[in-house]
């Protein structure tokens, strides 16, 4: 094993100089204020139902996370299929073998069970890669080894021994060693057959919170806890793997790295099993934002501004879209509604925006960053307004604006189309000369509908309108042998001009009701 250096940078020193990734070793990371990215969208993410994808799709996504800068790219479950092997295979021989100028190239791995056939498999796909490296597992709980492998603790323990050093004899040597189920295992067999896998020559040992049950602060004492009692802890890398059955994947992974956890695996966009993974862009985000004050110092080497451009690639090949609030990437994570956020925002960016959207490859146009709904104020619309060439006076804006609410309250979003005939409507307003007061009838409109006989500018044009009065509670003709319905009443009428057509149907109804008794 590699012996650590004493001499090691300290946060300061790392913050003054430019953040270089470090020369890949499997079980050690020269610099302690690194933290490797293991992304597991090709195979965790895979998993989810009805993400499946085509060799040639995950290539090119392989292709996108080495340009995002992941230290680690599990491409597949080889053993799994023909077409999984063929795609494993395709991403160690492309992917895994091209270096950039840096020197950087990732790590390719494939999972296997704990038997040979699966490592056998794995081995034959990854192995023309630069950096291959075999991720094995077999399950540790009470519960997954009484009742999925009806195998006993001393059984797993020597099958999983046995494995590691028949992947070694295979000529792989950068094995990662996953405990299934490690939340819900006894604490000292988890510790026992660690070590034991150490010894028998892994060089990192991924701790799953494979259902995702453990709140942080578990999860957190978990990890310091294995640092403290499993030999030959410190001869390894530590990693994260945890899912969001609850919705704390990354509570546990951030709580994880604070502790000592320097792999932290995850998915783009948070895809996987059930309901997800860890997201890769809200942990990287969140260690770049908080890296001084809460992280020690802490990064990772991974190129932000490829973020969004590799999570729209996963929501294409894989159908899993994105809810409009996603944290970073969902449609609405950098759009601004509300008149009190779009007034500050408005006046300086960082009032409501924590990062630069720029910094995860966002290009942001003009309008763009805030919509005009019924929650906009008169800041936001007059600035929308100047963005689309108009340069209203005060009395002219305040005119708009009342009109503008008014139509915010009957749909979602104001566009720029309404925007424009709200000005041509208010703005090149003429003093009418017939205005409609008021009906002295409460009517309530039930139905109307209009059909044209004839094609052409000569239609014909037929005009139904069926009305009630407005305290009536009108009912489908389903329902009109109950009580308490009242009258409805039609009119028709026709002629080439749809607006007189309309008025005359109206008054024919209006007419039928005004002589009707109450």
């Amino acid at each position: 094993m590699t012996t650590i250096p004493s001499m090691i940078p300290s946060p300061q020193q790392t913050k003054n100089s430019i953040d270089m990734r470090p020369i890949y070793i499997p079980n050690y990371i020269p610099n302690p204020y690194y933290v490797r990215i293991f992304d597991t969208t090709l195979r965790d993410g895979e998993q989810s139902p009805g993400a499946a994808m085509t060799p040639q799709e995950k290539l090119d996504i392989a292709r996108q996370l080495a340009k995002l800068g992941v230290d680690v790219i599990e491409a597949g479950f080889p053993c799994s299929s023909q077409d999984e092997f063929k795609a494993v295979k395709m991403i160690a021989e492309e992917v895994g073998n091209d270096v950039g100028d840096d020197g950087y190239v990732p790590v390719i791995v494939g999972i296997a069970r704990c038997n040979q056939k699966d490592i056998e498999t794995a081995w034959e796909a990854v192995k023309h890669a630069m950096r291959p490296k075999i991720s094995t597992f077999i399950a540790t709980s009470p519960i997954h080894m009484e009742h999925k492998l009806g195998k006993s603790k001393e059984e797993v323990l020597e099958i999983a021994c046995k494995m590691v050093k028949f992947a070694r004899n295979l000529g792989c040597h950068d094995i990662q060693f996953v405990p299934e189920d490690a939340t819900r295992s006894e604490r000292d067999f988890l510790y026992q057959i660690l070590g034991e896998v150490i010894k028998a020559g892994v060089t990192t040992v991924a701790i799953p919170d494979t259902v995702g049950i453990t709140m942080p602060w578990e999860y957190g004492r978990l990890i310091a806890d294995i640092k403290a009692n499993t030999p030959g802890i410190e001869n390894v890398v530590l990693s994260t793997h945890c899912h969001n059955d609850l919705g704390l994947a990354v509570a546990n992974t951030i709580e994880g790295v604070r502790v000592g956890a320097r792999q932290l695996e995850v998915t783009i966009n948070g895809i996987g099993e059930r309901a997800g993974n860890a997201s890769l862009e809200e942990i990287v985000m969140a260690l770049k934002c908080k890296r001084y004050d809460q992280f020690d110092g802490l990064y990772t080497g991974i190129n932000t501004q490829q973020i969004l451009k590799t999570s729209k690639m996963v929501e294409k090949y894989t159908g899993m879209y994105l809810q409009p609030h996603k944290a970073l990437v969902g449609a609405n994570a950098f759009v601004h509604e509300s008149g009190i956020h779009q007034d500050g925002w408005l006046k300086h960016k960082a009032t409501y925006e924590i990062i630069l959207p720029e910094s995860i490859g966002i290009r942001r146009s003009k309008g763009d960053g805030y919509v005009l709904g019924k929650l906009s104020g008169r800041a936001a619309l007059r600035k929308r307004l100047e963005e689309l060439g108009f340069q209203l006076k005060d009395d002219e804006i305040n005119r708009v604006f009342f009109n503008f609410k008014a139509l915010g309250d009957k749909k979602k979003r104001v566009t720029d189309e309404d925007l424009r005939t709200l000005v041509s409507n208010e703005v090149t307003h003429i003093e009418p000369i017939w205005k409609l007061g008021d009906l002295q009838e409460p009517i309530k409109l039930v139905e109307y509908s209009v059909t044209t006989i004839k094609n052409g500018i000569d239609g014909i044009v037929t005009t139904y309108v069926v009305i009630c009065r407005e305290n009536s509670n009108y009912e489908s003709t389903s329902t009109l042998s109950q009580e308490n319905v009242h009258p409805t009443f039609s009119g028709t009428a026709a002629g080439t001009d749809v607006v007189v057509s309309s008025v005359e149907a109206y008054i024919a109804a209006l007419n039928k009701l005004l002589g009707s008794k109450e």
